[in-house]
């Protein structure tokens, strides 16, 4: 079946990038860590609200003294605690007994046409910065909204009486400023902080105030730990869990093909298989059955498959950070391995435990996926046989049918074991597609920033930010003339040099990232005819997981930077009080 033309999604504004504040963790991926942690802490301690500011600061030591970070970031740590202890009694209370209170700050403040009055800013809805889309979402939730801020502020909505929650975005010192008044209400609030407090252009984690947005307990899986979830699912892919799943290998051939399949890899897909599952199930800590895993490891297999494949049409010699299979094997036996592990994923899923009518849409849904994929490859190598420039839906279109498949496979065969109807089906098809996309954007966005990736302006294949390039030196002629020659890989290096030149002067990385935020948006903007607030709640937070900075050992950087401030510096700098 022929896919529908593509359209470009709404663009959805960019946050400008800037540095937070020094007692702020300074990355995004630190910040991820430290609140997964402090939320799996407020469990291990088990803290009940209301806590007291002496409670709340006397924890939050405790976990930044435990965790070995800098006691600078103690007052962060504290807001965040006071947010995960509140976390479950909020997702109780009806959006229309919320409020979201939201700082005029976060507007572009050179460029914003919005007005004040008594109560704070009169959004217009120009689209330049997140304020619109947040308050537009949480009306059509149900919560009353403010752009306002102030201690004083949050006092008067408690005292009305008609307010039983809020969600604050803020800087640390007002939140701190608004905690006495929260405590003694004892009402519930969870506060985002601001990544700086200068009160121009701040900049904050817009994914965590989505999230909280949403909460609900209606969500089963708003406190499944998704890191914990990865991990697991990491671990079917060692050789013994592999052996138990699929049985012995038995052939030299068969060893290889399983050593290839346990290679190195972020593991997403078959994360969506299990997520998707997990979302279904009343008890969000039942064990998983080797049926998920299966179909898991078997979503894997296609991947693995599709990898060694592609390696070998697209002559690439590295994956992993070593020579990809048809350099160490030779490619026949590339090939023949790429099959071999297309027909195990075929077996897997017809080995589920599950009824026959579930393994029939799973293997439709693997066979599906596998042929658009085979198109947007085979679109692909005919435009390498003639280069020219391409549109940019036109290579959006090829990321459609090359990334997207893989992810709706994932999440159909999870969704197909849990008895999905076809409404769901047709969701997450949906939602698969833009999130494809925007993962596949993600990658473009590496090779153009990353000195260390793989060059798509000497490679063959198609580049978004060259099809942006070209679209944009449309009214001059010398320079677009030069893009077309980079299209058909004829340039030079100092002219590929100058095409780099020509992409930051066009500000096609900024384009690029519009781009990926705008299909990360639509992905989740596809969730809201979803019935089942687990799953649409855990395909929303999945969004935010995917598309996250990863930081390795990261204590041991925190550990490594307190030390280097013990040098230079006989006491810590860190804030004494915890905010809250």
């Amino acid at each position: 079946m022929e896919l529908p033309v593509i359209s470009l999604p709404r663009a959805v504004p960019l946050q400008r990038e800037r540095k937070p504040k020094e007692n702020i963790p300074q990355t995004r991926g630190e910040r991820e860590q430290i609140r997964s942690r402090l939320r799996a802490y407020v469990e291990e301690v088990g803290a009940v609200p209301p806590l007291s500011m002496t409670e709340l600061r006397g924890i939050a030591e405790q976990f930044v003294e435990r965790e070995g970070l800098d006691t600078i970031y103690t007052d962060y740590v504290g807001v965040l605690l006071n947010s995960e202890v509140w976390r479950d009694h909020l997702a109780t209370i009806p959006f229309e007994r919320r409020l979201l209170l939201l700082p005029k700050c976060l507007r572009i403040e050179d460029q914003c046409p919005a007005p004040f009055d008594e109560f704070g800013l009169l959004c217009k809805q120009c689209g330049l910065c997140s304020i619109q889309d947040l308050q537009e979402e949480a009306e059509r939730l149900g919560y009353a909204v403010l752009v306002a801020e102030g201690s004083a502020l949050v006092m008067a909505i408690i005292e009305t009486g008609k307010i039983d929650a809020i969600v604050g975005v803020s800087c640390l010192s007002v939140l701190e400023r608004s905690f006495p008044y929260m405590e003694a209400a004892a009402i519930p609030g969870i506060a985002i902080p601001l990544l700086q407090d200068d009160c121009v252009d701040v900049t904050v984690d817009l994914d965590w105030v989505w999230e909280v947005l949403h909460l609900t307990s209606d969500d089963r899986t708003h406190r499944l730990n998704l890191d914990g979830l990865r991990e697991e699912v990491k671990g079917w892919f060692d050789s013994a869990m592999l052996e138990h799943l699929m049985g012995p290998a038995a052939s030299e051939t068969e060893v290889q093909a399983r050593e290839w399949l346990a290679k190195d890899g972020k593991r997403w897909r078959p994360f969506l298989t299990a997520c998707v599952w997990k979302a279904a199930q009343e008890d969000h800590d039942v064990e998983i059955p080797d049926s998920v895993k299966k179909a898991a490891i078997a979503v894997e297999c296609f991947h693995k498959a599709s990898l060694a494949h592609d390696d070998i049409e697209d002559n690439d010699d590295y994956r992993y950070g070593e020579a990809t299979l048809h350099k160490q094997h030779g490619v026949p036996v590339a090939l023949n391995l790429g099959d071999l592990l297309l027909g195990d994923g075929y077996r897997l899923i017809l080995e589920c435990d599950a009824p026959a009518e579930a393994r029939l849409a799973m293997t439709q849904a693997a066979a599906s996926g596998h042929r658009t994929l085979s198109l947007g490859q085979g679109a692909e190598l005919n435009w390498t046989l003639a280069p020219s420039p391409l549109s940019l839906t036109q290579v959006l279109d090829i990321f459609r049918k090359k990334t997207s498949p893989a992810f709706e496979v994932a999440l159909q065969l999870g969704a197909s074991l849990v008895g999905a109807t076809s409404e769901e089906m047709q969701i997450i098809t949906r939602y698969s597609e833009a999130l494809g996309i925007a993962y596949q954007i993600r990658d473009d966005v590496e090779d153009l920033t990353d000195a260390d990736s793989p060059n798509d302006l000497l490679a063959m294949r198609p580049s978004l930010p060259l099809a942006i390039l070209h679209e944009r030196t449309k009214a001059k002629p010398e320079q677009r003339a030069l893009v077309e020659k980079a299209w058909r890989r004829e340039c030079t290096p100092e002219e590929i040099a100058t095409i780099k030149e020509l992409m930051e002067e066009f500000e096609v990385e900024t384009r690029c990232r519009v781009l990926q935020e705008s299909y990360k948006e639509e992905a989740v903007q596809c969730l809201k005819d979803l019935k089942s607030a687990s799953l649409k709640g855990l395909l929303r937070r999945v969004v935010s997981k995917i598309f996250s900075i990863e930081v390795k050992d990261w204590c041991s950087e925190f550990e490594a930077r307190n030390a280097a401030s013990s040098e230079t510096s006989p006491q810590s700098t860190g804030g004494s009080n915890a905010a809250g």
